[in-house]
């Protein structure tokens, strides 16, 4: 990992608080629910379930930041609820209600403590009395004995005679080809002694160890195991935890309102239907903004020199400051890519072990933000990317030593900001592409890809022709043939654009350029016949003009000569089949790249407009090759043109062209 490791667990650490306080929300609410059912059989079902998930998901994600004592509260909560899960005819009492209450402020102190760095307030009282009012026993003996904390009298006497050593295990694919995991090695400890603790620790390589505290008098058999990936070393015997001194004796202690100092933190998660409102209440401004510029133009030449620079000062501020909302309001909606790359490295273990092959993970730039509408829609693109990496691209390890490489291959998630856009780049140091064999791949399946060796622009759009792989017979991963024209169609939906740079034998990168936002963009305005229409600038390749009498019709299509190849192209006015007078010469709008390529033939070019896009969420009203609509500062309403719509509709119709046309 590039990351940090201090600013990974910091970043874990903040998700956990932000979803405890999720989860102690629901608490809250739910315990105010089951208030009325106190001293009547058979409590609420629903509410009784949501609550036994909360308790049960605190206790979850509480072991995984190794916060014992959240966990072991948590559990006997869990435990409590469970008696009124499986019993019918059980009665709840003032007094298990109240036990669940006071649980649920402790763990809540518990939590808050732990973020704010202070001493954890003691839960063992706590414990015993939710044990005896919810009627049920603690946790099984063997339960208990693995959370007794550490330095305690409890756990200091069941490991006398003995010594507190810290134990090391680092995992690797020999190990594991052996049969020893991380629960192999917890397995031995707890025969040997007692396991007080266990912690995740990120290496300096950046790989994952294990560390357990053990309290044993068995080093021999530590030392027997160090050929199995443990280290050990002997630790001081922890210290107990400092006791919470209280005026009063617990048990009188009158219970606290259920609505305690909550779990503070430093952002406020909102809906994102909200931001959605937000941002089209500022794009209605942009508009208004607009139409009052159109306005002062008109009126300049009726006011006086003096009052016309006063009110352009006025509006030029008005329109800064609204700039600065506009701008704001766009990077509420922002989140880091982390939320595409988390989920990437159980992807990456799950198809390396199942193909026999050897790789790392690298990932960079985890922390730049980009739109979270477009977060959701690049998930499944970068999920195939990999999986095609680690399919196509790595070698196995025989292979990669043959070739005078490292036996662990390597694939890089990275992002970074560029200008207004985001790259996002999966790359690998495998074989790479052969140019060559993809050309004659194509040729054997139908593909016009012409004679001449394949650039990178035209190898990128044989691998995206629906149904091309390279693949014979599919794979869990990939060889279906249709992975990569999803993930370009994608890419150029959100108005972006894919290319692929590879060499044999070095490996492959493919770069997915995508604009930060979707909800304001710059935009080219067309005039066709009568209508207006709005391309986004992110998809604009190049404006020509040319005359109509060169173009080429070949089987009903037209063609144009261009950049010496030949690029489809379509009439708007004859797609939308709208009303045009012939025209001796066009302007052309060029967008995509290679044999993706397409020019769109308007009549005028009517300037570059800032705009506000509102997509056409109604099917009755959607219309093939239009995504969205907005409206221009003169009140007039265009709509957006669907590029990859229009693009994909002339592949439907056969318009594969061969560069050297």
């Amino acid at each position: 990992m590039s990351e940090r490791p201090t600013d990974f667990i910091a970043s874990f650490m903040d998700d956990y608080f932000a979803q405890s306080e999720d989860h102690l929300t629901a608490v809250r609410r739910n315990l105010l629910m089951l208030e009325s059912a106190i001293d009547l059989p058979d409590p609420p079902t629903a509410v009784v379930e949501a609550l036994f998930r909360s308790f049960h998901s605190l206790k979850g994600i509480s072991a995984m930041v190794v916060l014992r004592d959240a966990e072991r509260l948590a559990h006997e909560m869990e435990t409590c609820l469970g008696s009124m899960r499986r019993d019918q005819h059980y009665v709840l009492t003032a007094a298990s209600f109240e036990g669940l209450v006071e649980g649920a402020n402790l763990l809540e102190q518990v939590i808050a403590a732990r973020q704010a760095g202070a001493a954890i307030p003691s839960i063992e009282h706590q414990l015993s009395r939710l044990s005896a009012a919810c009627g049920a026993t603690p946790s099984g003996t063997e339960h208990a004995r693995a959370f007794t904390p550490a330095g305690s009298p409890a756990a200091l006497a069941a490991s006398a005679p003995g010594a507190v050593w810290t134990v090391t295990f680092t995992p690797s694919a020999d190990l594991v080809a052996r049969g020893i995991k991380v629960d192999t090695i917890r397995e031995r400890l707890a025969d040997i002694g007692q396991i007080e603790s266990v912690a995740p620790r990120v290496t300096a390589d950046g790989g994952i160890s294990f560390e357990f505290q053990l309290l044993s008098s068995n080093e021999a058999a530590l030392r027997s195991w160090r050929d199995d990936g443990i280290t050990y070393e002997g630790a001081a015997a922890p210290a107990p935890l400092p006791a919470i001194v209280a005026a009063d004796d617990p048990a009188t202690v009158p219970m606290r309102a259920l609505e305690t100092t909550p779990v503070s933190a430093n952002f406020v998660r909102v809906d994102l239907s909200r931001l959605d409102d937000l941002m089209r209440l500022v794009g209605e401004l942009v508009v208004s903004r607009a139409r009052l510029e159109d306005a002062l133009v008109r009126v300049e030449p009726l006011m006086p020199a003096t009052e016309w620079r006063t009110l352009r000062e006025e509006t030029d501020s008005i329109e800064r400051q609204l700039r600065d909302v506009r701008e704001g309001v766009m990077r509420m909606r922002l989140v880091p890519v982390a939320e595409i790359f988390r989920r990437m490295p159980f992807v990456v273990r799950d198809l390396a072990r199942e193909s026999g092959k050897r790789v790392q993970l690298e990932i960079a730039g985890q922390g730049t933000e980009i739109d979270k509408f477009l977060v959701e829609r690049m998930m499944d693109p970068v999920l195939h990317l990999v999986r095609n990496a680690i399919s196509h691209g790595i070698e196995v390890p025989e292979e990669r030593i043959g070739a005078g490489k490292r036996p662990d291959a390597t694939i890089r998630l990275a992002a970074t900001t560029i200008g207004e856009s985001v790259m996002l780049e999966v790359s690998d140091d495998g074989r790479g592409i052969d140019a060559s064999a993809i050309a004659r791949r194509a040729r054997a399946a139908g593909l016009r890809v012409g004679d001449a060796d394949l650039d990178s622009r035209t190898l990128l759009d044989v691998l995206c022709s629906p149904g091309f792989s390279t693949r014979d017979e599919p794979d869990r991963a990939s060889g279906r043939g249709v992975g990569m024209t999803v993930v370009r169609d994608m890419v150029q939906e959100l108005g972006g654009t894919l290319a692929v740079e590879t060499a044999v034998g070095a490996g492959t990168a493919f770069r997915a350029t995508l604009p930060l936002t979707l909800a304001i963009t710059d935009a080219l305005v067309v005039r066709v016949s009568e209508r207006t229409f709005a391309i986004p600038q992110a998809a604009v390749r190049e404006v020509a003009e040319v005359d109509t009498g060169a173009l080429h019709a070949i089987e009903n299509h037209e063609l144009m000569t261009h950049r010496g190849g030949a690029v489809p192209v379509v009439r708007l006015a004859r797609f939308f089949s709208l009303d045009s007078a012939p025209r001796p010469r066009m302007h052309v709008v060029i967008v995509g790249t290679g044999l993706a390529a397409v020019g769109i033939l308007v009549d005028r070019i009517l300037g570059q407009h800032e705009i506000v896009v509102k997509t056409l969420q109604d099917p009755l009203v959607k219309v093939t090759g239009v995504s969205g609509a907005t409206e221009l500062g003169d009140g007039r309403l265009v709509l957006i043109l669907d590029i990859a719509a229009l693009t994909r509709h002339l592949r439907l119709r056969g318009m594969a062209v061969p560069s050297g046309v």
